[in-house]
């Protein structure tokens, strides 16, 4: 699965399959979806999936970097930026799948 990435389109056709709604209400659903974790985002909300991770906004500060190529001085602007936290389970899947059967994670629900 190295260098596949999920589309809307890939995750309308797994509710489609799994759920049973027509491919238009599929898609609709997955819009809606994330519509509103991206709104909830843009009001400064964070946004918690049970055993997916939570999403937060983050507000960075003014800075002063460095430019690599001539090592001249530059400010960098006070930002916000979009932070992602993966939830205990999602780890423990993502590194049951690296080590095969998991024989790592003894105390890990199956």
């Amino acid at each position: 699965m190295v260098g596949k990435t999920v589309t809307r389109a890939q995750l309308s056709e797994a509710v489609y399959q799994e759920v049973g709604l027509s491919r238009n209400e599929s898609a609709d659903l997955v819009e809606s979806v994330l519509g509103e974790i991206s709104d909830a985002l843009v009001r400064g909300e964070g946004v918690k999936l049970s055993s997916f991770g939570s999403f937060a906004v983050r507000q960075k500060g003014q800075r002063i970097g460095r430019n690599p190529k001539t090592g001249q001085e530059v400010p960098i602007l006070p930002r916000k930026v979009l932070v992602f936290r993966a939830s205990h389970v999602l780890k423990d899947a993502i590194n049951q799948s690296l080590t095969g059967s998991g024989s790592k994670s003894a105390g890990a629900a199956s």
